[in-house]
Order: C-alpha cells, then sequence, then structure tokens
C-alpha cells in the first residue's frame, strides 16, 4: 500500500479481524436490549466493540479524535490535526439483538471535513467492503463499482426507515420516485448503500440518521465511482440526511428530494 493513508487503511483492516469476532461472539446469543435516553436500543456488544476500537485508535493515532455512536466525541484532539475517526459499533443494533444478519459495524476517518476512508464489517453475512481516497472501492479484498445505468425507469431505489421518511416530509418525493423507478426495495442499514456500491441498485435514500451511519458510505460509493449528497443540497455527512447514487442519476434524484426542511 503506497497511498497518503497506506498506514490508516492497513490498521482498519486489521482490526477488522478482532471486531468480527467480538462482535460475532454475542451475535444470536440472546443478548440483553437495553433503551438509552434517546429511545434508540444498545447491547453490552455495541459498548464492547466501541470500546475495543476506540482503545486500539488510542494507540496507534494518539492525536486523532473519535466520534462514536456510544461514547460520543473525543476531547478536542482534532482541533490540533483535524483528524477525526467516525465509529459506529453495530449499525443494526435491531437486526442484531434478533438474529437478523443484516448489521454491521461501520468505521470512517475523516481529515479537514473531507471523509478519506471508509469500512463496513459484516461478519455475518461474511462481506467486508472498504475505500481510501483515490484507491477506489473493494468489497472481500475485490474492486467494485456502481452501475452504468442512466435511465431512471430502468433504477431500483432503496430506502431506510419510512417512518423517518414520513416524519420528515419526504413521503410525496419517495412515491414520486417509487411511481418513476422500475423495483423499489426497503433495504435499511448498510445494506441498501452497499447494493448501490455493488452496482446492484442504483439509489439510497436515509433520513434521520447521525454521521456515524453515513460518514463511511460517503467515501465508499465516490471511490465506487457513484455520487453522495444531503437532502439540503450539499454533500455532508453531518446534516441528518443522504442519497447515493450512480453518477447518471444523481441529477435527477437530487432535484427530487433535496429540500430544505429536511432538518438534523
Amino acid at each position: 500500500m503506497s497511498h497518503p493513508f497506506a498506514d490508516e487503511l492497513s490498521f482498519a483492516l486489521t482490526i477488522s479481524e478482532e471486531v468480527e469476532k467480538l462482535a460475532m461472539s454475542y451475535f444470536n446469543k440472546g443478548i440483553e436490549v437495553v433503551e438509552k435516553s434517546d429511545g434508540s436500543p444498545v447491547t453490552r456488544a455495541d459498548k464492547e466493540v466501541e470500546r475495543f476500537i476506540r482503545d486500539a485508535l488510542a494507540t496507534k493515532f494518539p492525536e486523532d479524535a473519535i466520534l462514536g455512536e456510544e461514547e460520543g466525541p473525543s476531547d478536542g484532539a482534532a482541533e490540533s490535526n483535524g483528524r477525526t475517526w467516525i465509529v459506529d459499533p453495530i449499525d443494526g443494533t435491531y437486526n442484531y439483538a434478533r438474529g437478523i444478519p443484516i448489521w454491521s459495524t461501520l468505521l470512517a476517518l475523516e481529515v479537514s471535513s473531507e471523509i478519506v476512508l471508509g469500512m463496513i464489517v459484516a461478519p455475518a453475512m461474511h462481506e467486508l467492503f472498504y475505500a481510501v481516497k483515490g484507491q477506489g472501492t473493494f468489497k472481500n479484498y475485490l474492486p467494485i463499482k456502481v452501475s452504468n445505468i442512466d435511465r431512471i425507469d430502468k433504477a431500483m431505489i432503496n430506502f431506510g426507515g419510512p417512518n423517518r421518511i414520513l416524519e420528515h416530509g419526504l413521503w410525496p418525493e419517495l412515491t414520486e420516485a417509487v411511481r418513476l423507478t422500475d423495483k423499489q426495495r426497503g433495504f435499511g442499514d448498510y445494506l441498501g448503500f452497499s447494493l448501490v456500491f455493488e452496482g446492484k441498485s442504483e439509489a439510497m435514500l436515509e433520513v434521520g440518521v447521525k454521521p456515524w451511519d453515513i460518514a463511511c458510505m460517503k467515501i465508499l460509493v465516490e471511490e465506487a465511482g457513484g455520487g453522495f449528497f444531503d437532502l439540503s443540497g450539499g454533500n455532508s455527512v453531518h446534516t441528518g440526511s443522504c442519497m447515493v447514487t450512480n453518477k447518471h442519476l444523481m441529477q435527477e434524484f437530487k432535484k427530487m428530494f433535496v429540500k430544505e426542511k429536511v432538518s438534523k
């Protein structure tokens, strides 16, 4: 590996093996689910996986900041070097706790407000995705690309929780997308995104999310040849919404879904 973030990628791939073992050690074992103050679920696995990643990062990159779902932001290290690792220890906790294999650990590195590395570890699905700026996107160490479909009536769109789409006032836009596209699938969590990276679907819509839910998705789709935008019209992972598409259909979906009313 001879690129600017070779050490970071090597680190991410190395810890992915331990993350897989730790997360799988609790999967399908009847793990207890506790409700957090915001109503979202958390398990012992969420906490232990995040703690493992934080400890590994603190050893390897002690000057970097960390933003994680369970423990929040670390003390302001990013103010000195502009680097923040963004961690979701178990994305899809509901699925995880109920023995559904569609869950993953998400990791991203943000440098000076740009996502430069992303990784998805989905051990129950036997899938590993990673990307580094300028180096392409890989699934299980093989390169992948978004689709070349350039007609919306031939496209498939994925979307996360319909309840969140409804709450954010985007039901009319989703209904229009359903009318215009060929196929529609309610694939939440990492799966809806990864199908776009792999060229098996053309778009994924997600709202009501946090940076740790989507940060890695941005670099993964971009390096696979696709595009990312938030629903305020920018390309930030900090606005609470996003859509990923192939480049051919990006402007059509952008015209359909970009709404200033989408809140964080």
